[in-house]
């Protein structure tokens, strides 16, 4: 195996020549990515794309939590120094916007919010232990889920689902997404997460990298045809900036940084 990129606050391991299995390691942050990190994992997919033996990846989180999306303390300090959190494609870890030449897996286990459920929203797979916990909490913090999931989630699980998911903000259960359609399959316990994932992966590694190739194309082109990638810029380039000049952009991040509850503003959006 060729040396890999080198990701902080991650573990890189093999468990055959043909599978990357990717571990978010910052469990007492829930998984939370700063945007080094961000940078780094989208470098590592560029990596596994071009690589001669690997087919198939997996994503997954050590400790209690898959992933709780983007460090809103980082946030929260870029805020205070008058620094712009540009949000571009593909987001968050390199995810809820990829469109690379090979599958990933996710394998979630413990909380996967905000920007964790963005990108595990694009993944091809997704396994979840019983455990699980699903949800777009952007609302309760002043953010929108912008990253590239909104458009993504209605194809998935439908318009109200997904209005119900990104309006309410509340958690969700492994099952409630199994049977809505979002996670593929729920595995009992958490132990038994990454080898079912695992599992799976090596079935597909089985297969023709071409056809897998091939296949995966025609999957994102009846994913993307009905322009979800133009909800996703629109909705970055009409309102983000906006979203990001306002005052509860500001509180909802400082507020949670705080760890108190929000001071709500009337919206001039």
């Amino acid at each position: 195996m060729s040396q890999h990129p080198t990701v902080q606050g991650c573990l890189i391991s093999f468990p055959t020549p043909q599978i990357l299995l990717l571990t978010l390691n910052r469990p007492e942050k829930r998984n939370s990515i700063t945007l080094a990190t961000s940078k780094e994992i989208q470098h590592l997919w560029s990596w596994f794309d071009a690589h001669p033996t690997l087919r198939v990846a997996i994503v997954t989180g050590a400790g209690g939590s898959f992933c709780a999306g983007a460090d809103l303390k980082e946030w929260n300090d870029l805020n205070a120094r008058g620094i712009e959190n540009k949000m571009t494609a593909p987001g968050l870890a390199g995810l809820p916007r990829r469109r690379g030449v090979k599958p990933i897996i996710a394998a979630v286990n413990g909380f996967c919010l905000g920007g964790g459920f963005e990108m595990i929203t694009n993944c091809d797979i997704v396994v979840a232990s019983r455990n699980a916990t699903f949800g777009l909490p952007e609302v309760q913090r002043g953010i929108a889920a912008v990253a590239g999931s909104l458009p993504r989630l209605v194809r998935v699980v439908g318009r109200q689902r997904a209005a119900q998911i990104a309006l309410t903000g509340r958690p969700f259960s492994a099952a409630q997404m199994e049977r809505w359609g979002l996670v593929n399959e729920v595995v009992d316990t958490p132990e038994g997460l990454v080898p079912r994932a695992v599992e799976i992966a090596t079935a597909i590694a089985s297969n023709s990298p071409d056809s897998i190739r091939v296949t995966l194309e025609g999957l994102h082109l009846g994913w993307e045809e009905a322009h979800v990638e133009v909800g996703s810029e629109r909705l970055v380039e009409e309102w983000y900036g906006k979203l990001m000049a306002g005052e509860n952009f500001h509180e909802g991040v400082k507020a949670f940084a705080e760890k108190r509850a929000p001071q709500w503003r009337a919206s001039k959006l």
